[in-house]
């Protein structure tokens, strides 16, 4: 199967339902189904809010409205008159009444507060999403059901398997949490300092967790035992290493901002001003290793990535997906890369084992850099 026929496919099934949801593989094509779904649906007094997880997904839009310009009768540059972007975060502030079809885009990002928005809307919806929640139960599950329920959906593997997008390997690597006394710790009582290891570090988070008394507790002591986990060096210094053997073009998802700066000479992060000049020199191919936080996990399309880094999966299927979905752009006749970072014998590496559920287990393998020489 071809591009062209997952996206007309895709298109024939969003136009024969009002509310539906299209779940697309990363690369394939969904913004331009999306568009296409638009052109089919337009009329001079159309209304239309697109709503996106973050403002800079806006330029996708916008780009690919201009690129479908070349190729449609009549242009598309008509649309951008009719658009009203907005991201989840504030789309309650819109009057549901101003709009007549309403895109959700990355629709997994829905919550029950957008309800407030929904409820009242009596249009169109269609909603994109390369990840689409698999989990019931939870609230993105039951407001995509609800709202744009998935009617097609053409997975990373399908791509791959169609040579639409490059083949994949991902290598788990299996790290050791250090026994040295070397993690610093800040007394908050004395504000004096004190030493650990990450493994005795890690054995008390989770002992915290195990010794509370309600479910606020354990959930605010699980939260305390990520955060302590990404500052953790293991890892930082393990990708260090791995990066010193990439000549490739590779993106790095670091835990922190901080970390990010510390992974790349390039980083892209909300607090870096030059985070949109570094993202176009990493596109452009003018260099060939980008650090970055949660911002590129979804939206941002880079092509040529030949491999990536993922520092911590976050037991999230969905994010990770879309972390290895960066690098499966364009290149049918070669393999991405993605290296996952997980401690062995922690709550990482159940993590990871989620985050990996649907991809295909002959394509992941599992590394110890102590014990498999």
């Amino acid at each position: 199967m071809s591009r062209e026929d997952v996206q007309e496919k895709a298109l024939d099934l969003a136009i024969s339902n009002k509310r539906c949801g299209l779940g697309i593989s990363m690369g394939v094509g969904k913004t331009r189904v999306a568009i296409q779904h638009l052109i089919k649906s337009f009329n001079p007094f159309l209304n239309v809010l697109v709503v996106i997880p973050k403002l800079s997904v806006k330029d996708a839009w916008t780009d690919e409205i201009d690129k479908m310009s070349e190729n449609e009768n009549g242009g598309t540059e008509h649309l951008h008159d009719h658009i009203t972007y907005s991201t989840y975060l504030s789309i309650n502030k819109h009057n549901p009444n101003d709009y007549d079809v309403v895109y959700l885009d990355e629709c997994h990002s829905l919550l029950d507060n957008h309800e407030e928005f929904l409820g009242k809307f009596k249009g169109k919806i269609l909603g994109l999403t390369g990840t689409p929640p698999q989990r019931r139960g939870t609230e993105k599950y039951r407001m995509v059901q609800k709202y744009c329920p998935i009617v097609y959906n053409f997975t990373v593997d399908e791509a791959t398997d169609s040579n639409i997008l490059n083949n994949y390997k991902i290598v788990v690597h299996k790290l050791n949490l250090s026994g040295l006394s070397t993690l610093s710790k800040v007394n908050k009582t004395t504000g004096g300092t004190w030493y650990t290891s990450e493994k005795k570090d890690y054995e008390y988070c989770t002992q915290r967790i195990i010794d509370a008394q309600t479910p606020k507790q354990r959930q605010f002591s699980s939260i305390m035992r990520m955060k302590a986990m990404m500052e953790y060096t293991t890892k930082e210094s393990y990708a260090l290493g791995l990066l010193k053997n990439i000549s490739e073009k590779c993106l790095i998802f670091a835990n922190t901002q901080k970390q990010a700066d510390r992974m790349c000479t390039h980083s892209y992060h909300s607090k870096n001003d030059d985070s949109e000049d570094n993202l176009q020199l990493f596109h452009d191919g003018r260099i060939d290793k980008l650090s970055c936080v949660l911002q590129l996990s979804e939206g941002v399309t880079i092509p040529g990535l030949k491999q990536g880094i993922i520092m911590h999966s976050y037991g999230n299927e969905r994010k990770s997906a879309q972390r290895i979905g960066r690098l499966l752009r364009l290149n049918p006749n070669e393999t991405a890369i993605c290296h996952i970072l997980c401690y062995e014998g922690t709550v990482d590496e159940k993590w990871v084992d989620n985050a990996l559920s649907g991809f295909d287990p002959n394509k992941i393998s599992r590394y110890n850099p102590l014990t498999d020489k």
